[in-house]
């Protein structure tokens, strides 16, 4: 019992999911990306000695 031939629309569809897949990751890579430049131009948060003392 073999699985029928996909229809032409579905070829279609299917590359078009796998071009928005790669898309989707690459904007999600580029948000991972500044946040992370963002949070290490900022530099670690030390409490003053103020704080500590409290």
């Amino acid at each position: 019992m073999a699985f029928k031939e996909d229809h032409e629309l579905h070829k279609r569809r299917l590359g078009r999911n796998i071009g928005l897949g790669g898309v989707l990751v690459a904007f999600v890579a580029l948000v991972f990306g500044l946040t992370i430049v963002k949070v290490s131009e900022m530099g670690p948060i030390v409490p003053s000695q103020e704080e500590v003392s409290e």
